[in-house]
């Protein structure tokens, strides 16, 4: 396996006491006197649109488990039920007045959690926190989870808001992991802008991954501002409610099935360093580094990336 026992151990042991700092083996949890599952259910409700069958995929418990959770939020005047706006026989699940105060609760105790945790450690060391954590928790994900990939939705194409919602999910994730401003959010806009434009080309196409009509995740191929027979990959991302669900390969694999249908003999993408999930994806389908450069493109100073990949 190439992986010492000492190191599955140390990590094991680790992650125990992560779930006893965190609150997991009883008493108090995020500030309140809930389960685990419900401030977790509580968190994916506050997105927006989500259903039983969302609940019980995300969290990974037994439909009846999942039943009895919300039957008792609904109780507690927490959660209720609604109709869909497209179809009135979907009931989906919003938070209530008091529900929105209580998970508004959650977050303030988590966020002054997590920032006197991070406050203890040493410079830099919070982001290989975060890129550990999330590459771990990818890792711990069976490979082929289909079951969590339910109701996620792969559409290629312009459809309304489709500008919109990838701005949006580039400018609130980039504004919270790394401090982007309004610079980044226009270079997004206009250039998404501009491209969709061009959409009517048969080497340009847009991907979206959606669920519940939510745009949650996007990636384009742009076969026009580089140059003859060279594939430019732009606007890979995917939103955190569906991190270890398997939607970032679904997308960048349509895209790149869309590049070797085209002919193109090689696909260039631009990132920085510290994505660390994005670029173990790329590499995972043969992009290669070609160059880093520092560069303030994105708004802030950071070590811009260029990534290859030659036609197999």
């Amino acid at each position: 396996m190439g992986v010492s026992q000492s190191t599955i151990d140390a990590l094991r042991a680790a992650s125990r006491q992560l779930v006893r700092q965190l609150g997991f083996m009883g008493g108090d949890f995020a500030g309140t006197e809930l389960s685990p599952s419900a401030v977790h259910a509580l968190i994916e409700i506050e997105k927006g649109t989500a259903t039983a069958r969302d609940l019980t995929a995300i969290l990974r418990l037994e439909k009846s488990s999942v039943s009895r959770m919300l039957r008792k939020l609904v109780e507690s005047g927490d959660v209720q039920w609604v109709a869909g706006k497209e179809d009135s026989r979907t009931k989906l699940l919003s938070l209530t007045s008091a529900g929105r105060k209580r998970v508004a609760a959650i977050h303030a105790f988590a966020r002054e959690q997590v920032a006197g945790a991070l406050e203890r450690l040493e410079p830099g060391q919070d982001r290989v926190v975060l890129d550990g954590m999330r590459l771990y928790a990818r890792a711990l994900s069976p490979p082929d989870d289909t079951t969590r990939s339910e109701g996620i939705h792969v559409l290629d194409g312009y459809r309304a808001g489709l500008i919109a919602g990838i701005t949006g999910l580039h400018a609130l994730y980039y504004s919270q992991a790394y401090g982007f401003g309004q610079p980044f959010e226009s270079v997004v806009a206009s250039g998404l802008a501009e491209f969709c434009g061009r959409l009517d080309r048969p080497t340009n196409q847009i991907w979206a991954a959606m669920r519940d009509g939510r745009i949650l995740g996007s990636v384009a191929i742009d076969g026009e501002d580089i140059g003859p027979d060279t594939a430019h990959l732009r606007w890979f991302i995917v939103d955190p409610a569906l991190r270890g669900m398997g939607a970032g390969k679904r997308i960048l694999d349509a895209a790149l099935a869309f590049v070797d249908a085209h002919g193109f003999k090689q696909t260039h993408l631009w990132t920085f360093a510290g994505l660390n999930t994005a670029r173990y994806l790329y590499e995972s389908r043969g992009f290669v580094l070609a160059e880093e450069q520092l560069g303030t493109q994105w708004g802030n100073e950071v070590l811009e990336q260029r990534f290859t990949r030659t036609k197999p």
